[in-house]
């Protein structure tokens, strides 16, 4: 009996129809939904420092690539 996801994938859904995978996708993600599980790593979201940080970033790289004025 196959124990990892990828095994489960392989042997069992890969065989089902586009509408059986479907309607499986939908019922595991209903479980989760419905058990309110967290699946969202907090650790890899951008703080407002980052947003910050990347944006000066680009808008330096943006003025070194285009230094004259168009005007």
């Amino acid at each position: 009996m196959p124990t990892t996801a990828q095994e489960i994938y392989t042997e069992v859904v890969r065989n089902l129809s586009l509408t059986e995978r479907l309607r499986l996708a939908n019922l595991i993600l209903n479980d989760l939904v419905e058990k309110n599980v967290s699946v969202i790593d907090r650790s890899d979201t951008w703080t407002e420092d980052d947003r910050t940080d990347i944006t000066t970033f680009s808008l330096q790289y943006a003025a070194m690539l285009f230094p004259e004025s168009e005007e």
